[in-house]
């Protein structure tokens, strides 16, 4: 039987009603919460609590003049924030916000295109994002955008190598490329009893390596380094003006809302939970519950790391994602592969396997633990940029000394 046209809109008009939504509360929620971190009140004026202010703030952006510099490259200039703001819709198409609904005798899932790979295009999704930036920084032909588009380029590229690592491994783990599949495996009872089976349990260094290179790819402090406003002015965003800067303001709340919903779909069961045996009427409300409050912990921890940390130094930035990231991604993947081959041969993916990849999982970090803690402790624990300061004071010390002995009788 075919499916009536009105189901497929229903879904896409829900689906991203929802992302919309929770992007517009997640701009109200960034303000108040990083005010009252840093003792301030944050938006109280417009609406209730100042819930309004955002909507006033787009208005204002939508009508607000928009120049244009006379060095720009025209074309590449006004496409460049629409492409983050399209990749940004497309990449959660593929996401499930709930269970399934019946509704007028049709029952579907609250999911626009439950696509055979999915997670290959979340990853697709999020590689064009990154034009966006870099377009933008490009085409305004000036010195600070150019450097911000380069910086995000060299960073999108060095984190979603260990983010793709990341999620080879859930794709390995769950045998499937469809998300639909990889959310049925995480259902029901995991390991132990009571424990759910989440994949961020057995993978946890995937999982890891996951939630920082989302930061990272979000281009969110303290991974801020494409815009950086004491460095670059404003970087990549620094010649736009009007909708066009609402744009790209946009596309990086809405990338936040989006990567915390695709960590919880792939690492945390997306919308599973407890019913607490509701009748069928009431059952489906609680998955749609349940993956905002997972989604709404992710969102609340980029507000947290925004007013707590300051910005990363840019070559340690590199050196994240290089020197650490990508080799523990790149060993969690081949060890992963290892254990289900293993599973496989046993006939099927028992509590045992499961228990010995949480094992593993808990070496690999331990050596990281103790491997960092001894290249801290080596030498006198400064690095060369550590010891910059040290020699400046010496070297001013030295300095000083002459003039101290002429005044001495």
């Amino acid at each position: 039987m075919q499916t009536p046209i009105w189901v497929p809109l229903l879904q896409v008009v829900v689906v991203f009603t929802y992302f919309l939504l929770i992007t517009a509360v997640l701009i109200w929620a960034e303000r108040r919460v990083v005010a009252r971190m840093q003792s301030r009140l944050g938006p109280n004026r417009v609406g209730p609590f100042g819930m309004l202010q955002t909507l006033v703030d787009g208005i204002k952006m939508f009508f607000k003049e928009d120049t244009t510099p006379g060095m720009v490259n025209n074309p590449i200039y006004g496409i460049a924030p629409l492409i983050g703001v399209v990749a940004g819709f497309l990449s959660i198409v593929v996401i499930p916000i709930g269970g399934e609904v019946t509704l007028f005798g049709e029952t579907f899932t609250l999911v626009v295109a439950d696509l055979h790979v999915g997670v290959l295009w979340v990853l697709a999704m999020g590689s064009i994002h990154v034009y966006s930036v870099f377009l933008g920084g490009w085409a305004s032909n000036s010195p600070y955008p150019l450097l911000g588009g380069i910086r995000s380029s060299a960073q999108m590229v060095s984190y979603e190598i260990a983010q793709g690592l990341a999620v080879a491994s859930v794709f390995i783990y769950a045998g499937s490329l469809r998300v639909s599949d990889i959310v049925a495996d995480q259902a029901g009872a995991g390991i132990l009893d009571g424990v759910p089976a989440w994949y961020a349990i057995p993978l946890f260094p995937a999982f890891m390596v996951f939630v920082v290179g989302m930061i990272a790819e979000a281009g969110r402090p303290p991974f801020d380094l494409a815009e950086a406003e004491g460095e670059l002015v404003g970087g990549f965003n620094t010649e736009y003006s009007g909708m066009r800067f609402g744009m790209f303001m946009l596309a990086e709340f809405m990338s936040v809302v989006t990567m915390s919903a695709i960590v919880v779909t792939l690492f945390l069961g997306g919308p599973n939970g407890p019913t607490f045996g509701a009748p069928e009427a009431i059952a489906w409300i609680f998955p749609i519950l349940w993956f905002f409050l997972k989604m709404a912990g992710f969102i609340f921890f980029f507000i947290l790391l925004r007013g707590a940390l300051p910005r990363y130094r840019y070559d340690k930035l590199m050196d994240l994602g290089w020197k650490i990231l990508i080799p523990v991604a790149l060993v969690w993947t081949l060890v992963t592969a290892g254990f289900v081959l293993l599973a496989q041969e046993q006939g099927g993916m028992a509590a045992d396997t499961r228990l010995a990849l949480v094992g593993a999982a808990t070496a690999i970090l331990a050596g990281l633990v103790l491997t960092g803690g001894t290249r801290r402790d080596a030498g006198d624990g400064l690095d060369r940029h550590d010891q910059a300061p040290r020699r400046l004071e010496e070297t001013a010390e030295t300095e000083l000394a002459p003039d101290h002995e002429e005044v001495a009788p």
